[in-house]
């Protein structure tokens, strides 16, 4: 059913057509891939919204925008980084939907092609980028180093574009990079990948998702529902036919067209599972980001 101003429970704004508006600060990384699919193909208007996209560079950017009510959700939102302002009180969170999960090669330690370092333990004490200290990378980087019993680097914080210049440069050692930037700076660079960093004991984890507030789910139900469904209807149309992100891709990021054909792409899930966002949660609680125990099904908006 078609969202209208008059017959959500809350008080959205009105938008084009008389749709609903939402406002939405998105990344640009293959994990927005399907928010761009559902607008561009019609699937949010079909639904009745007007989604506004609103592209940053790190998801933390976007964390003061939503805790004030200046936008409505974060697409590609490390989870990581909202759970942990969950549990401090800075911020209320609701998981709307699942935006990736770790799949091979979508994420890669990379390194200099003519680097001396040429295996994971040579990495201890070494520079390594990341997009933000703290975060989901370090949190599974750490745990795949661990289960090989290797020292850690030291993580330097450097937005995804501007990794490729900082390696380039000498800046750090090594790069923990993700798609399309991945791709790009191996192509660019010709830089060697030292490590997947989608391999065990994290692969297949939860990686990023569309947050919300609970103050702005608990008053836009229906406005919300007409999301998931738009962002399902994307996702399963990706799973169909995956040249359909490769196509998007371009039209939202820096990646080429001749790039996105051969870029790795990750899981995108069409439904949540509490199940798998568990994993993360303990795992942040093992690794000491998180002080107590979250349950991830209590946040989901279902």
């Amino acid at each position: 059913m078609a969202v209208t101003a008059c017959g959500d429970d809350g008080d959205s704004s009105s938008g084009t057509g008389g749709r609903e508006t939402v406002t939405v600060a998105a990344l640009p990384l293959v994990d927005c891939a399907a928010l761009y699919i559902a607008r561009d193909r019609g699937l949010f208007e079909k639904e009745g919204l007007d989604v506004r996209i609103q592209q940053i560079q790190q998801s933390l950017q976007a964390l003061p925008a939503l805790a004030k009510g200046q936008i409505d959700m974060v697409a590609s939102a490390n989870y990581v980084t909202y759970l942990q302002a969950h549990e401090k009180g800075t911020l209320d969170i609701r998981i709307v939907a699942e935006a990736i999960r770790a799949a091979p090669r979508m994420m890669e330690v990379l390194v200099p092609e003519d680097s001396d370092i040429k295996t994971v333990a040579d990495l201890a004490g070494k520079k390594l980028a990341v997009n933000v200290l703290n975060n989901v990378q370090s949190l599974t980087f750490d745990e795949i180093l661990q289960k090989q019993g290797v020292g850690r680097p030291v993580y330097r914080a450097i937005p995804f574009p501007q990794m490729g210049a900082a390696l380039d440069k000498g800046q750090v050692d090594a790069v923990h990079a993700v798609e399309p930037y991945d791709s790009a700076i191996q192509d660019e660079l010709k830089a060697r990948v030292l490590v997947d960093g989608a391999s065990a004991p994290v692969e297949a984890i939860p990686l990023s998702g569309y947050i919300s507030t609970g103050d702005y789910t608990d008053g836009h139900g229906r406005t919300l529902a007409a999301f998931q469904r738009a962002i399902k209807a994307a996702v399963e149309m990706a799973e169909k036919d995956p040249s359909v992100v490769r196509d998007t891709l371009p039209t939202y990021t820096r990646v080429t067209k001749e790039q996105a054909e051969s870029i790795d792409l990750p899981v995108f899930p069409p439904v949540m599972d509490a199940t798998q966002l568990t994993r993360l949660t303990d795992l942040m609680e093992k690794q000491g980001m998180l002080k107590k125990p979250i349950d991830p099904a209590t946040l989901l908006v279902k």
